[in-house]
């Protein structure tokens, strides 16, 4: 039986149920659903109605109230406002939770990317001992961290995951039972989540989710394309940033950073228990049962009396299961030998540590961190570094600090963050030795500018703990474009220094370089972001094999295109033969964790596209690198976008839009996240302080989407004025990259609409900018529908456009009430004396709004 088309299985599986399963929750017996629930269908068809008439969202939320709520009062109608806030927000998870159940049906599991699919290509082929071969070097590494986009509590999430499930097995008592428990569960936090609360937020994810689809794929790939021979290598990784990235985060401690780490450790020993406690159930033979059981008493104690017996090592306890299994086949005819084979392949992908946890902090705090520890140590002359040492040139510095010797503490300092910094490097310490070198051997170097920033941190490293044996990885983070172009260079001058060259010799001659998708976009606008994080790692993949170094890529991304994000599959299957790829490291953060990552069949299909996509290069003879004419196209094409999209920066009025016409303000009071949502402390805004993620979420609010295509249309326009538009289709045919970032932009695109805030064009102080905004947007559109010959947006993934076009008419009256509350606001402040509490609604009105809004784009953007 022939599969339908893909768009076809969206509909049946994902759209028809949604009908379905609203209209069910419409009618739930509770007062308030009932009524709201009757009403929103028609407050949607007003603005759907009035939008196309050119009208905005005051006159359409007015005219809803003359036409249906005209009996009612002015405060009674603002409830209204806030249940249908309500409602949508559970829209959305309903619409989550069908989309997370068809997953399977919509996805071709064993499709395209699958790792059945690259056994079958690499079978045919004959290319079977190549693959091995790869497979065997590879690594994917999918780090979580907490950074604040994640909108659904804890709770929320629980209560997607049944419904998916209940949705999967048409269970309709317990469809009705869930949905009634969503109308009543609140979703806004009142209090701000701790950094240990973000982390076992995600940790849930890792004991319920990547346990068992990570160690699925891992037996896949040991059963299917090694033929159950031991694979020489762990293939998947996870990393993890709560509790331990510090970067403008103050309420990360030392003590929160060990706690998080004992956390993971007591959790992946209560999932080996409940395996143990399985297998027992099935090896109940003579020689096994009593080795079992004696595991299971150490796992017990260290889990639930917190009695962690230093003598059960992790190389012990994979002693004693190789031992069980050898006795399985010499003595029990190999039964149920999957079952321990499985049970050891855990083992080896989790260990005792779970998840890396990675410790991240910005080089300007370090500076600031060294210069204070040097000016005392000076002062009291317990330092071997010259007196002089702050007049000295960097190069000086950097062949002083690599010949550092010594031995600190954090209570001879009276600097406390001097002291807090020497106790996180003991911390780190510690977490090796309790969870084994993996639990924690990385420091990431945010804001990294030059070789200077790496020495401080190894420098200090070196005198608070690791005086004998630096088992840490030391990884510089590249963010600005300026900072990637100048990246090489810095790398370089460390490979040439003997130490470091030494200390990278001691961790397999292997460097980690970290590149910001999000930050670089932020300064660089799209196209120069992700074109100089290329051309970066062309220059370093080559600096390093100079050196005879690996060159580890480990990529912040976001979401959204705008940070990243997008479809990061095609993005790693695109690279050419000039960039290092060993390995694909990555970011998964806020809701793309819980919407590409969150279920068995999502973890278990995205991360075999990754492992695909890293490899399937190396097993084809097609080549993707560009040609010297293409290179220059989209040099050219990157520069000329960059110069647009810098000059839009610099508009007078570009933060005064931001901060009067936007959510980003409100953005710090949705308690979200632990960290603060800018860098300084200043009351002003300055664009240096505004984080990634509030400042692409401020666009996507706006439905304008600005950083995941401004510049794009005005570099393509020059084509097309000077008839050359043939060198950019020429471009777009040969280079996968550049077809790449040219379907994410459209994806932002897609995003974007521009009814919702047309109002903006007759302001008298902004509408001029607005325009700038939508000229740019109209223009983008036309040429990426000129360049790629569509007639519509993501003409190429029809099943994809349908999945935004559903969630976009879902959140359709809640961003039409965020715009009316934007306005009122706006009204109120030019009065000069706003009353108080009616200012509060109304921002209460945003704050609220921003949470569904969020969630139904599941990227950000």
């Amino acid at each position: 039986m022939a599969v339908p088309p893909k768009l076809t299985r969206f509909n049946q599986s994902v759209l028809s149920r949604y009908n379905i399963y609203n209209s069910i929750f419409m009618t739930l017996p509770f007062d308030a659903i009932s009524k709201t629930g009757a009403l929103l269908p028609l407050f949607h068809e007003t603005c759907v109605n009035g939008y196309a008439e050119g009208k905005d969202a005051t006159t359409i939320v007015e005219e809803f109230f003359e036409k249906y709520q005209s009996h009612r009062d002015t405060k009674r109608q603002i409830n209204l406002l806030f249940r249908f806030i309500q409602y949508i927000e559970r829209q959305v998870v309903l619409f989550d939770a069908i989309e997370d159940a068809a997953f399977p049906v919509v996805n071709n599991m064993d499709g395209i990317g699958t790792l059945r699919s690259l056994k079958e290509k690499a079978s045919s082929e004959n290319k079977m001992p190549l693959l091995r071969k790869l497979l065997s070097e590879f690594q994917v590494r999918m780090v979580l961290t907490a950074h604040p986009t994640q909108f659904y509590p804890g709770n929320v999430l629980a209560i997607i995951t049944d419904l998916a499930k209940a949705i999967k097995k048409n269970d309709l008592t317990n469809i009705n039972l869930l949905m009634g428990q969503l109308g009543k569960t609140p979703f806004f936090k009142h209090e701000k989540p701790t950094p240990y609360d973000e982390a076992v937020s995600l940790i849930w994810f890792l004991e319920n989710v990547y346990y068992k689809s990570f160690g699925k794929i891992f037996d896949y790939i040991q059963q299917n394309i090694f033929e159950e021979e031991p694979l020489p290598n762990q293939i998947v990784e996870i990393g993890f940033w709560p509790g331990g990235d510090r970067d403008g985060n103050p309420f990360v401690t030392p003590e929160i950073t060990l706690k998080v780490s004992r956390r993971l450790r007591q959790t992946i020993l209560k999932n080996y228990y409940r395996d143990i406690r399985k297998l027992r159930r099935r090896l109940t033979f003579r020689g096994i049962e009593d080795r079992l059981q004696r595991l299971e008493k150490l796992l017990y104690a260290a889990v639930f009396e917190d009695a962690f017996d230093e003598t059960f090592s992790l190389e012990g306890f994979k002693k004693e299961l190789e031992t069980i299994k050898t006795l399985i086949i010499q003595d029990h005819q190999s039964l149920f030998l999957s079952e321990i084979n499985s049970f050891i392949n855990k083992v080896q992908l989790f260990g005792f540590h779970f998840a890396t946890l990675d410790i991240r902090q910005d080089s300007r705090v370090h500076h600031k961190v060294f210069t204070a520890m040097v000016d005392q140590l000076l002062q009291e002359g317990g330092s071997n570094l010259p007196a002089d040492y702050h007049e000295r040139s960097e190069a000086a510095q950097v062949a002083l600090l690599s010949k550092i010797e010594g031995s600190l503490s954090p209570e001879q300092f009276e600097d406390t963050h001097v002291a807090n910094t020497i106790k996180t490097i003991q911390i780190l310490k510690k977490i090796q030795q309790e969870n084994g070198e993996k639990g924690g051997n990385r420091y990431i170097i945010s804001n990294n500018q030059t070789a200077l920033n790496v020495m401080q941190l190894y420098a200090m490293l070196k005198l608070s703990a690791f005086q004998e044996d630096l088992t840490v990885d030391l990884v510089p983070l590249f963010e600005t474009i300026n900072d990637l172009e100048n990246a090489p260079e810095v790398m370089e001058q460390l490979y040439s220094n003997a130490v470091y060259r030494d200390h990278v010799r001691s961790r397999g001659d292997q460097q980690t370089i970290m590149l910001g998708f999000s930050d670089g976009t932020k300064d660089g606008g799209y196209l120069m972001a992700n074109w100089a994080i290329f051309k970066a790692k062309e220059a370093l993949t080559s600096v390093s094999k100079k050196y005879g170094i690996v060159v580890i890529f480990f990529d912040g991304r976001g979401g959204p295109p705008a940070r990243g994000g997008g479809n990061t599959h095609q993005f790693y299957a695109s690279l050419g033969p000039n960039i290092e790829a060993k390995a694909v490291q990555l970011t998964i953060q806020g809701q793309t964790i819980s919407s590409n990552f969150g279920t068995l069949d999502s973890s278990q299909y995205n991360m075999e596209q990754l492992i695909s996509s890293g490899i399937q290069n190396y097993l084809t003879d097609t080549s993707t690198s560009m040609t010297a004419a293409d290179r220059e196209t989209m040099n050219d094409l990157a520069e000329r976008s960059y110069q647009v999209y810098s000059d839009f920066k610099s508009h007078p009025m570009f933060l005064p839009y931001l901060e009067r016409m936007s959510t980003l303000k409100y953005y710090a009071k949705t308690n979200i996240g632990s960290r603060p949502s800018k860098r300084g402390q200043s009351n002003e805004l300055v664009f240096s302080d505004l984080r990634a993620i509030p400042f692409v979420g401020s666009w996507s609010q706006l439905k304008q989407n600005v950083p995941g295509f401004f510049g794009v249309g005005s570099a393509l326009k020059h084509y097309e004025e000077t008839a050359t538009f043939e060198k950019v289709q020429q471009l777009y045919t040969h280079s996968s990259f550049f077809k790449t970032l040219i379907g994410n932009s459209m994806m932002s695109l897609s995003k974007s609409f521009f009814d919702l805030t047309k109002y903006m064009a007759d302001d008298p102080e902004f509408g001029a900018f607005w325009n700038i905004i939508h000229d740019e947007y109209q223009m983008t559109k036309r040429l990426l529908l000129k360049l790629t010959g569509y007639e519509a947006l993501m003409q190429h993934e029809p099943a994809g456009k349908a999945s935004i076009q559903v969630r976009e008419s879902i959140v359709l009256p809640l961003l039409t009430i965020q715009q009316f509350a934007l306005r009122h606001i706006q009204q109120l402040e030019r009065e000069g004396t706003p009353d108080p509490e009616e200012l509060a609604v109304f921002e209460k009105i945003v704050t609220r709004s921003l949470f569904g809004n969020i969630n139904a784009s599941r990227n950000s953007a």
